[in-house]
């Protein structure tokens, strides 16, 4: 029974539940759609949305799940190299291969089947998300270049599934803000792997012999410019936007967020987790909050 209790426990670690806060992108839909494409002063139309919005979420989940199961398999070695990877579940020994190896298969195939019980169109996102990050685990993941875009596709496809389970059109532009995001976010994390792993660099990701820091700031800088530009003409092009331009009134807090993102990157060195940067840095927690509370205000009180 301890046994079992023990696996179990270290499945679920496998699992990576911290992460799983990527999934929140799907509600970006939800968030954008107030007042056009459901009524928030509509309980029912209200439940309805965040019930499947939130089904989508829980199903990819279970998928980014399978989807880390496969990856922790694949990099087994060179995961024993990393000072932190190696006490993963499955580098360390605690969950035995056999067990990740069916449970990713039983989480990838009961995901998608959930997935197109939802909404066929969810589904199909679901399959390139999969696919998507199959390829990363086994082949991308090796490319320099190709492995940071391949973690932005999986980004943007959460954002497209967001749109898929409402059947909701969403500006292009906010999949290009979401991609460029994704992308300045890989590359951070790219920089502080390669800064933390020293010479051992090459055993630990076999990209990182292939960047260096000084290319990666440049890209860091190029890909945030970018996407703080992208993200202005979103305010003052999208269709689905206030025709005031008051969208143009959270511009500063995206910039705040960047900058701040890249201090805490080059400066302090931090990032290799991005997850726990979001959830633990409070000048980005409150950029994050300030741009929800003001977003949410334009959108309610100029839209409608």
């Amino acid at each position: 029974m301890a046994t079992g209790i023990g696996i179990s426990r270290s499945l679920l670690t496998a699992l990576r539940p911290k992460q799983w806060t990527k999934n929140l992108l799907i509600f970006l839909a939800v968030f954008f759609t107030i007042n056009e494409a459901w009524d928030p002063g509509d309980l029912q139309d209200l439940f309805s949305v965040l019930g499947r919005a939130t089904l989508a979420v829980l199903i990819f989940s279970v998928l980014s799940g399978a989807v880390y199961l496969v990856n922790d398999l694949v990099d087994i070695d060179r995961d024993r190299f990393h000072r932190k990877k190696r006490l993963r579940p499955i580098a360390s020994g605690r969950l035995p291969i056999q067990v990740a190896r069916s449970s990713a298969v039983l989480l990838g195939l009961g995901g998608l089947a959930c997935a197109f019980a939802l909404e066929g169109s969810v589904g199909w996102v679901a399959l390139g998300y999969i696919l998507t990050m199959l390829s990363y685990s086994f082949v991308l993941k090796r490319i320099v270049v190709l492995d940071v875009l391949a973690i932005s596709a999986g980004f943007v496809l959460r954002a497209v599934a967001g749109a898929a389970v409402l059947d909701v059109p969403i500006s292009s532009w906010l999949y290009i803000c979401t991609g460029l995001g994704a992308l300045f976010i890989a590359l951070s994390k790219r920089r502080c792997e390669l800064v933390d792993a020293g010479d051992g660099a090459a055993d630990q990701r076999s990209t990182l012999a292939q960047y260096t820091p000084h290319l990666l700031d440049r890209l860091i800088a190029v890909v945030a410019v970018g996407a703080a530009v992208a993200y202005v003409l979103y305010t003052v092009t999208a269709s689905n936007l206030p025709d005031n331009d008051s969208m143009l009134l959270t511009v500063p807090f995206v910039l705040l967020g960047l900058v701040r993102y890249v201090y805490l990157v080059q400066v302090k060195h931090i990032g290799e987790a991005p997850e726990e940067l979001l959830t633990s840095d409070v000048p980005l927690i409150v950029s994050v909050a300030l741009w929800l509370a003001v977003t949410a205000t334009v959108l309610v009180a100029f839209r409608g």
